[in-house]
């Protein structure tokens, strides 16, 4: 028998242990952000992820860390086991698009997102799902389209070229990558001999 509760899951079996996962979309938006830390080896942005996703990662025992890995992703992935392509290009960056992302989400939702104090993850990706014609669909359009090759029409590369910084991916530096333009671009002078 399904419980209709049970589709919008707070925690998941590891193993023979049922653990907490923390379900709401900023949660997981935060994990992205980890994942996405240029500052952090694959291995420490695996283990930021974790610790943010179980409350209890601390107390979760090193060999399932695989396990927790994989289930984090099912989850983040609202259930869906598919790989996805890898080769695709990145049309979101959620850190750099959260803004233009609220609005066309409110609408669909009918309230102030950011001012519930819970929210899931499916929830917030079903709405997202439902945007619509806005801003942010314009934006990815236009990213989608350079990404793939494809020409941009007149009114496109106008657009572009009046919102290139909505469209344009940052890119993310480490504090060395910093430190070495600075000193190539003189902001930065270096130590006297």
């Amino acid at each position: 028998m399904i419980r209709w509760n049970d589709l919008l899951p707070k925690s998941i079996l590891i193993g023979d242990v049922q653990y907490e996962i923390r379900s709401d979309y900023r949660a997981i938006l935060d994990i992205c952000t980890a994942l996405s830390d240029a500052e952090l080896s694959e291995q420490e942005r695996a283990v930021a992820a974790l610790g943010i996703f179980y409350p209890d990662f601390e107390d979760m025992p090193q060999d399932c860390y695989n396990d927790a890995l994989k289930l984090m992703y099912w989850f983040i992935n609202c259930g869906d086991d598919e790989k996805k392509n890898r080769t695709a290009p990145k049309l979101v960056d959620w850190e750099q698009d959260f803004r233009y992302i609220v609005a066309p989400i409110n609408r669909v939702t009918g309230q102030e997102i950011r001012a519930v104090e819970y929210m899931h993850w499916w929830t917030f990706i079903a709405a997202y799902y439902e945007i619509g014609d806005c801003l942010f669909a314009q934006i990815v359009r236009i990213r989608e389209r350079k990404a793939s090759g494809k020409a941009l029409d007149k009114q496109d590369r106008e657009w572009y070229a009046k919102n290139r910084e909505l469209v344009d991916m940052k890119t993310q530096y480490t504090e060395s990558d910093d430190s070495t333009m600075d000193l190539w671009t003189g902001k930065k002078k270096t130590a006297p001999e």
